[in-house]
């Protein structure tokens, strides 16, 4: 994942503004469907905090993310909670999950990294675990404010996944506009 734009104390103070009224509510109520509360999950990329939260009333939430920004935040607003430096790519922790969650981050890595993540994620999954990613919903990538976003549709998502999960459901949703969005839910083979 390249760019500055979450490295900075305005592009996360600008982000945290830009995405005040955006959560994943739905992605995370379908998430709960699957995985048991109280179930130990990873948030790959927590951000400002806003899903990071909602995740927490029901589960043992451990947040991440790759930005020291981002991560001085979330300690700031949330300091009783578990919080990692990592990056999404390599996932380097010891400890183990029941989940892995993430809202629109993966979608910064290019294919052969979003299969060295997927293999990752499958390493760090306790038997049966349960992963729940969203992703724009497209074809091909761009550059937007620096940062590298990679499309996706359930042909790419089976393609990347089908290795090491059995794919449970891939859904669209709304995020912006219809359909511009998809959520991927499997289990760990």
């Amino acid at each position: 994942m390249t760019g500055k734009y979450y490295k900075t104390k305005e592009s996360v103070e600008e982000y945290i503004r830009l995405a005040k009224d955006v959560n994943g509510k739905i992605l995370i109520e379908k998430l709960k469907q699957v995985l048991p509360s109280n179930s130990t999950v990873l948030e790959i990329g927590s951000g400002p905090g806003t899903d990071w939260k909602i995740l927490n009333k029901s589960y043992d939430i451990t947040g991440s993310d790759n930005s020291t920004e981002f991560l001085n935040h979330l300690i700031s607003k949330n300091p009783n909670g578990k919080f990692l430096e990592l990056d999404a790519i390599t996932l380097k922790t010891d400890k183990k999950f029941d989940g892995i969650y993430s809202n629109k981050v993966l979608h910064h890595l290019n294919d052969n990294e979003l299969i060295d993540t997927v293999k990752r994620q499958y390493e760090i999954l306790n038997s049966n675990g349960i992963i729940c990613h969203s992703f724009w919903k497209g074809e091909g990538s761009e550059v937007f404010k620096g940062l590298f976003v990679n499309y996706h549709n359930g042909s790419t998502l089976r393609k990347a996944y089908l290795k090491y999960f059995d794919i449970l459901s891939i859904s669209d949703y709304n995020e912006f506009e219809d359909n511009d969005s998809l959520l991927l839910i499997a289990k760990k083979k």
